[in-house]
């Protein structure tokens, strides 16, 4: 009997564990949680996109997206919660740059955006949307420069 009940108490904090974490992670309460920003080029003239993203300490690259392709990437979020990733984006006669994660602004439950693990980004010549999980109206930035 006492093994039965180490085990149901072994399962039953197990499951606890696996909620909360989950739970606290989508609201943004979970410290160095898992976030993913994807970038789609949804740029109206079809133009390639050309896309370059780092933050302090890691550089992700350049990469060029044709009409509709993606690019994506992973990270946690600093202790801190300054966890900042700024992009620059180039297509033809044009240059612009915008943070495309900010933890004030993406891992932030009193944020007017709200907190996302899965951050996706449409970039359009006019502005730069996050997309909103219930395909409501995206939210949609101005250019930092």
């Amino acid at each position: 009997m006492a093994s039965r009940n180490q085990n149901f108490i072994s399962m039953l904090t197990s499951f606890l564990i696996i909620y909360t974490t989950t739970s606290f992670s989508s609201a943004g309460l979970l410290l160095f949680s898992a976030k993913h920003v994807t970038i789609i080029n949804e740029l109206v003239t079809h133009a390639t996109l050309t896309v370059h993203c780092r933050n302090k300490g890691e550089d992700k690259g350049v990469f060029s997206l044709g009409p509709g392709d993606s690019f994506d990437f992973r990270f946690r979020v600093n202790l801190r919660k300054t966890t900042v990733y700024t992009c620059s984006f180039a297509w033809p006669n044009n240059t612009e740059t915008f943070d495309i994660f900010r933890a004030d602004r993406d891992d932030n439950p009193k944020s007017k955006v709200g907190v996302c693990s899965e951050c996706i980004w449409s970039i359009y010549e006019a502005t730069p949307c996050r997309n909103r999980r219930d395909r409501g109206r995206p939210y949609c930035f101005a250019w930092s420069s």
